[in-house]
């Protein structure tokens, strides 16, 4: 733009090619690589610049990554930024928390081991150089406070492998001297190698492997590759073992090779340190301004014990609550904590008789816990209730006085929490969040 007018020189149009190099990175660095390749074909300059894996490639990986780990670090600093890149893209669709979606056998088959069942709920987030896996569950103290189990580290080896290792045991400590021993193949074999197959965005399997871990996706084919060639997804093999029962069948001899085939499977089963879990993504675990009931609560319950909710928006506009231990059960998806399908909050002031149902139930709360002011403010009221006409009978559980539909209520208070309660009991379970801004609350470390 021209400034004659005021008497000053015009300042000159600059183009990109004008700005030093670094401004260049930091422009490029907020474009996707199917938006650069086209960048690269404008001049020779661009495409050098472009193949450059220590500048732009670093400068993708800072920009997206840089303040969540150390990207320098991965792979001990010994692979590309763009192998790096494309790693870090599959894995960043894991931070975040995943619920057990089925109930295995006893996990932990070592001498030094206590045989327990694993706690239902995992929480994917960045380390230093690696992604680290932690099982979440409540806390034996009383309290709100939630015991964090890291069980599973996700990195890549000096060589670009990407490496998994899993712990069985959650009384071992997970760290980087016990890994590298493991690499190098001189581990105790407390650590368990592992594949973790992607099947879509929403589903993973953490299954052992003989060989080193790798993270592939299963679902739509959009793996990196570099893994290290492992055992497949659960349909990959049960398509194998069709193809080779018929081939067997129609061949000289297959059936008696056969059944060796089978035998020999038995016995690699039987030498699992690790038994195959499925995990589903939770994507929504926070409260939105639209949607102030969804997402992972906490709550103590009528045993004075510690429970985790999970609070859900369907697609017509329902609620639905369920609880998190329950998700591998039979039918638990049938058996919600409570649901309604009307989402129309009642604004202050409420009625008396609204009042006196609220006053006149206990809180249940920690030992020495006092109910804050906050809480004793009730915002807003919603009514709920829980329905079992399409689920057998039962399992609405002993303490229900109609197994059809039961009446209940949540009180929504100031600081955006909220209790809930049926009319058939006298208490109200006030819950808190479990996560907040991508960070776990109340975490405290195993003793």
């Amino acid at each position: 733009m021209s400034n004659n007018a005021a008497g000053e020189p015009p300042i000159p149009d600059l183009q990109f090619s004008d700005f030093p190099e670094d401004v260049q990175l930091c422009i490029l660095s907020f474009l996707t690589p199917p938006e650069i390749s086209p960048f690269a074909c404008t001049s020779k300059r661009f495409l050098t610049l472009c193949r450059t894996d220590s500048k732009l490639w670093f400068s993708l990986c800072d920009r997206r990554w840089g303040s969540k780990t150390q990207i320098a670090k991965w792979g001990s600093g010994l692979i590309s930024f763009k192998h790096l890149y494309r790693t870090l893209q599959e894995y960043e669709n894991l931070i975040g928390f995943w619920r057990l979606s089925s109930s295995p056998r006893t996990q932990i088959n070592t001498p030094n081991s206590t045989p327990i069942k694993p706690p239902a709920l995992v929480f994917f987030e960045w380390g230093q150089s690696f992604i680290t896996g932690s099982r979440v569950l409540p806390s034996e103290n009383g309290g709100y406070d939630v015991v964090k189990l890291p069980f599973l580290w996700m990195g890549i080896s000096p060589k670009g492998e990407i490496v998994n290792f899993l712990q069985p045991n959650s009384g071992l400590k997970l760290d980087s001297n016990s890994i590298k021993l493991c690499e190098m193949g001189s581990g105790e074999g407390e650590l368990v190698c592992v594949d973790v197959n992607c099947m879509g965005d929403s589903h993973i399997v953490i299954e052992e492997r003989v060989a080193f871990g790798g993270l592939r996706n299963n679902g739509n084919g959009n793996g990196n590759g570099n893994g290290v060639e492992g055992s497949g997804s659960p349909l990959d093999r049960l398509t194998s073992e069709m193809y080779q029962y018929f081939a067997n069948r129609t061949s000289p001899g297959g059936e008696r090779a056969w059944r060796r085939q089978r035998r020999r499977e038995r016995e690699k089963q039987g030498n699992k340190k690790w038994e195959s879990e499925h995990f589903v993504k939770i994507v929504n675990y926070c409260p939105t301004s639209s949607r102030p009931l969804q997402g992972l609560w906490k709550g103590i319950c009528e045993d004075t014990n510690l429970d985790f909710y999970l609070v859900a928006y369907d697609d017509i506009g329902g609620i639905a609550c369920r609880r998190i231990g329950d998700s591998c059960k039979p039918f638990s998806s049938y058996a919600p904590v409570f649901w309604t399908s009307n989402t129309t909050f009642i604004e202050s002031p409420f009625s008396s008789e609204e009042e006196h149902i609220y006053e006149t139930r206990e809180h249940l709360l920690p030992p020495g816990d006092m109910l804050c002011s906050e809480m004793e403010s009730v915002s807003r009221i919603l009514y709920i209730n829980s329905s079992y006409d399409l689920v057998l009978p039962g399992l609405a559980g002993p303490t229900s006085v109609n197994p059809h539909q039961v009446e209940g209520r949540i009180w929504e208070y100031g600081d955006g929490t909220f209790g809930f309660g049926f009319l058939r009991d006298n208490h109200i379970i006030d819950l808190k969040h479990i996560a907040m801004d991508g960070r776990l609350l109340d975490a405290i470390q195993p003793l």
